[in-house]
């Protein structure tokens, strides 16, 4: 593809190759390095005079290096006469600090932040997927394309689940439920939400089944998983309520502080991932978990919004 050019940020670089190698493309040539007083530097090490960039910098790790320098990489390649910069965020940061949640709060919507932050570093275009909150978007006044995992989801159960015409679809909380019954339509089966009460973040009080998994398969989608407290609990539960077997999909597997150690001792007979957060490190710890590629999706998307082509296909299908 004439005119393109691919640059991977420090966050997920074997992500950042799949797309590549799947576009036919080299990675472009940068560097990035530290001074010793920690600012972040970014050489680009090639003309981008007239180009269309795509950037891949994932929000994960050290989540506050990497976007700062995505926003650097960005405004590198603005400045350096880019015609379009495109930033492929897989996994979008702060995602879930979206809203004010309590009356008279004074918590920020750090999310609104990160998307003025992006804009006036000097991004034209936004490619994610599976944002936390779909109205993400709307912080924008540039094009988002907010792709989703469900398609590669559906094509996982189908091949790795023998029994998945008989499984209910669990949402471990009513904000996932729009995405369960999506998933669950789409395979005509049924679908089950369990309420949870919190009293503090990252702490779940008491759980609700609402729904029957009696002698079937239970399969939790969730769009994250932290430090799984929500899954593991919500896996008790459902084994409890007479559940076969418990699977939990995620799109993006974050597993901070306690997670692997959770999912080892709970009842699932695999956790599946994508890999919007590399995952190399974890699985080594933890067999439970598995890896659906998704850098197809993105690569498709690249290629799709380059060639000024429509990536709504994208939405209901995996590119082959």
């Amino acid at each position: 593809m004439p005119n393109i050019k691919i640059f991977s940020g420090s966050s997920h670089p074997d992500l950042s190759q799949k797309i590549a190698d799947r576009l036919g493309l080299e990675l472009g040539k940068v560097v990035t390095k530290k001074f010793s007083n920690q600012e972040t530097c970014v050489e680009i090490g090639e003309s981008v005079r007239g180009e269309d960039v795509y950037i891949v910098q994932s929000g994960c790790g050290e989540i506050n290096d990497n976007l700062m320098e995505l926003l650097i990489m960005i405004n590198a390649c603005k400045i350096a006469s880019a015609s379009r910069v495109t930033a492929v965020i897989p996994c979008f940061p702060y995602a879930r600090q979206d809203k004010k949640d309590k009356v008279g709060s004074r918590a920020p919507i750090s999310a609104k932040l990160v998307a003025n932050m992006l804009s006036v570093a000097g991004a034209d275009h936004i490619i994610t997927m599976d944002l936390h909150a779909s109205q993400i978007q709307g912080f924008f006044d540039i094009p988002v394309d907010n792709l989703y995992a469900e398609p590669a989801v559906l094509k996982w159960i189908k091949e790795n689940i023998n029994e998945w015409k008989n499984c209910t679809i669990v949402s471990p909380d009513a904000g996932g439920a729009k995405r369960v019954t999506s998933i669950a339509d789409r395979l005509n089966v049924d679908f089950a939400l369990i309420h949870k009460e919190r009293k503090k973040a990252n702490e779940v009080d008491r759980m609700v089944l609402v729904g029957d998994v009696k002698d079937r398969v239970a399969i939790l989608v969730d769009d994250m998983a932290d430090t799984c407290g929500t899954i593991c609990h919500a896996a008790d539960k459902l084994v409890s309520a007479g559940a076969t077997k418990v699977y939990a999909i995620l799109t993006h597997g974050i597993f901070s502080g306690p997670a692997i150690s959770r999912i080892n001792t709970a009842n699932f007979e695999a956790v599946v991932v994508t890999n919007t957060i590399p995952q190399e490190d974890k699985i080594k710890h933890c067999n439970k978990i598995q890896v659906i590629d998704i850098s197809m999706i993105l690569a498709e998307a690249i290629r799709r919004t380059h060639n000024g082509e429509s990536v709504s296909y994208l939405f209901s299908h995996v590119p082959l």
